[in-house]
């Protein structure tokens, strides 16, 4: 019970402040992209410590040695909602590749085109939403924009996979960047459609430079998977219980 409500209070909380940021963001509408993007910094650092403070998620970040000073793209697992924001602070200025419905989403969501500047697909549009994805993907690198991509396009239980979409080895491949892969055990805390979170330690696993110039991006997936998938049987309960 005592961890149900404290896990209430953690979605109470969190909720509000992303009401408050979006709001604060869209008032100042005309400040520098800089500027604008300290909300989105300061409202995922602020979630994380009450993530801490009211259910005992603490987070670890291992492997930021292995981000290079130029931009890249960034393919995280996907299990739990906690990786979406919570990855954000422990990289330079990023973008998410995300459903395009999200923005519609009163104040949340009109903010989040506005600071984010998200590359929003119709992920029903398949082909032509992997050209977006590599379109706006290389102007976004361009400028100094890191992009996240969660390339099983949808949450999955602990322990499980699917198949990577194309999209992110692709714009990797054309922009000529790496593609920096991210493990984590998230879904071992705070799972799919479960209400309650649970205490422990969220390792954050960021893998060396993955080069996507050499392979078609189809088999880079397969490399990039490869990774992923290995460091999740490594570090997440969830993968050690099913094997």
């Amino acid at each position: 019970m005592i961890r149900w409500f404290r896990s209430l209070l953690l979605i109470v909380v969190g909720f509000t402040a992303a009401v408050l940021y979006a709001a604060a963001s869209l008032l100042f509408f005309w400040a520098p992209a800089s500027f604008l993007w300290r909300f989105v910094d300061n409202y995922c650092r602020f979630t994380l410590w009450a993530g801490k403070f009211f259910c005992g998620l603490d987070v670890a970040i291992e492997g930021q040695e292995n981000l290079p000073d130029t931009p890249c793209v960034i393919m995280i697992k996907h299990t739990s909602a906690l990786e979406t924001y919570g990855h954000v602070p422990f990289f330079p200025r990023t973008t998410w590749v995300l459903k395009r419905s999200l923005l519609y989403i009163p104040v949340f969501g009109w903010a989040l085109a506005l600071v984010f500047r998200p590359i929003a697909i119709d992920r029903g549009a398949g082909r032509q939403a992997v050209k977006q994805v590599i379109q706006q993907g290389k102007e976004k690198l361009a400028n100094g924009v890191w992009v996240s991509v969660f390339p099983e396009g949808t949450r999955v239980q602990p322990g499980e996979t699917r198949k990577y979409g194309v999209s992110g080895a692709a714009l990797a491949k054309e922009a000529g960047v790496p593609i920096i892969p991210m493990a984590h055990n998230a879904g071992d805390f705070w799972r799919r459609r479960e209400f309650t979170k649970r205490p422990g330690t969220v390792r954050f696993c960021i893998g060396p430079p993955i080069d996507a110039s050499s392979l078609p991006p189809k088999e880079t997936n397969l490399v990039v998977q490869d990774w992923i998938e290995n460091k999740m049987r490594e570090i997440s309960s969830a993968y050690q219980d099913k094997d």
